[in-house]
């Protein structure tokens, strides 16, 4: 097994990890009256998400794309940053971290964390690992369909995020 595949297997686990953290906190959330948003578009993203990592596989074998140390160091860097950012939005927002949209009524945003900085860091942390996993590998179809295809979700994903926030903020 190549360094690459373990990179990517070693993300396939820790995506596995967040749906068991994502699942636990949706009953959490549910039990508190949570209300989910945005369920049209989820498996959507679960299968955007899926077929991205076999196709960083399959074009960097198939099509014998090369490592290039100039661009997988620094690419293989913004893949571990994104991973921190990814857990540092995921131990902030605690019980109310999801993959999905449950948002709980009258609950206060948070805005401590990565939330100080930015509305939305854990996208960020998705943005930069679609557009920097592949070229890991110099999978750089993989990199251009899959950027392009997840900033068409995200645009989807984000009205739906802020839209639920906005309806169950307090009053």
């Amino acid at each position: 097994m190549s360094w690459y595949t373990f990179l990517v297997l070693a993300v396939t686990a820790e995506r596995i990890t967040e749906l068991v953290v994502a699942r636990r906190n949706a009953i959490w959330t549910l039990a508190r009256a949570g209300v989910e948003y945005g369920r049209g578009h989820y498996p959507v993203m679960v299968v955007l998400h899926t077929i991205l990592l076999a196709c960083c596989l399959a074009e960097s074998t198939l099509a014998h794309r090369p490592f290039l140390p100039a661009l997988g160091w620094p690419m293989l860097a913004l893949v571990i940053m994104a991973q921190a950012l990814r857990w540092w939005c995921i131990s902030t927002l605690g019980p109310y971290w999801n993959t999905r949209v449950i948002v709980v009524p009258g609950a206060r945003l948070v805005g401590a964390g990565p939330y100080r900085f930015l509305r939305h860091p854990n996208y960020v942390a998705v943005v930069v690992e679609i557009a920097a996993l592949p070229l890991v590998h110099c999978a750089w179809l993989t990199a251009a369909v899959f950027t392009a295809a997840n900033a068409l979700l995200l645009a989807v994903r984000i009205r739906c995020e802020n839209t639920a926030l906005a309806s169950a903020a307090p009053a």
